[in-house]
């Protein structure tokens, strides 16, 4: 969960998401030497009348700064490459869940289990109990085993929704006439919550996912019940 005044993302849950924020620690330090380098010129050009003649026309010169941002682009593009090879592969999967986004709901289908779907709808302001979160809190939520992979399909029966997880590092657009897919993995327990992230009409707002990670024995003591 986020918490009031965050700068930077939520704690990592996957290990997708780990390398994503390593990724962008990386890909900030070069942006800030490089914002640096660039004012340092900026003010050096402003405060002084000295110019030296022989960099107006120096083959060193122009070679270097050719060269030296298509080495920086490489440094960015190979770890990013990486990462996004890391999130389209699917080992084994151990079970598969299918998302259906609505106006404006969540509906869920566990495909490995005959009569396991249900949907996911959010609990009224006036319905919450002490401690419950308004405008993310479900009727149903997601419950899946964790350090297992996950393969999510992800569609709609109306508009464009988006099924976005933060502190997993996912984001699947949902399309209606197309099923994507994308690879979830949980290395610690715990209840994560995340919303609808593509603007799908008046009630946009008010179609969060509640996703709870467990043990491998609490998730089959669960499904079994709600079969």
């Amino acid at each position: 969960m986020p918490y009031p005044m965050q700068l930077g993302f939520q704690d990592a849950t996957s290990p997708i998401m780990e390398e994503l924020m390593y990724f962008h620690d990386h890909t900030l330090m070069i942006v800030f030497l490089i914002s640096s380098l660039v004012l340092y010129v900026i003010i050096l050009m402003l405060t002084t009348k000295l110019t030296h003649t022989s960099t107006m026309d120096a083959q060193e010169v122009e070679t270097v700064w050719t060269i030296l941002p298509a080495v920086i682009l490489i440094l960015i593009a190979l770890p990013s490459l990486r990462i996004l090879y890391m999130m389209d592969e699917i080992y084994n999967p151990y079970l598969t869940v299918k998302a259906m986004g609505h106006q404006w709901y969540w509906s869920y289908e566990y495909t490995d289990y005959e009569n396991l779907m249900f949907d996911s709808y959010m609990i009224p302001t006036k319905d919450l109990n002490p401690g419950q979160l308004r405008l993310l809190e479900v009727d149903n939520r997601i419950v899946l085993p964790m350090e297992l992979p996950i393969r999510m399909l992800v569609s709609s029966e109306d508009v464009l929704h988006a099924w976005t997880m933060p502190s997993l590092g996912l984001k699947a657009d949902a399309i209606p006439g197309r099923l994507n897919q994308i690879t979830l993995t949980s290395s610690r327990p715990g209840v994560f919550y995340g919303q609808c992230s593509e603007i799908c009409g008046s009630n946009h707002s008010f179609m969060p996912i509640v996703l709870e990670m467990a043990s491998l024995k609490y998730f089959e003591k669960w499904s079994s019940m709600m079969q």
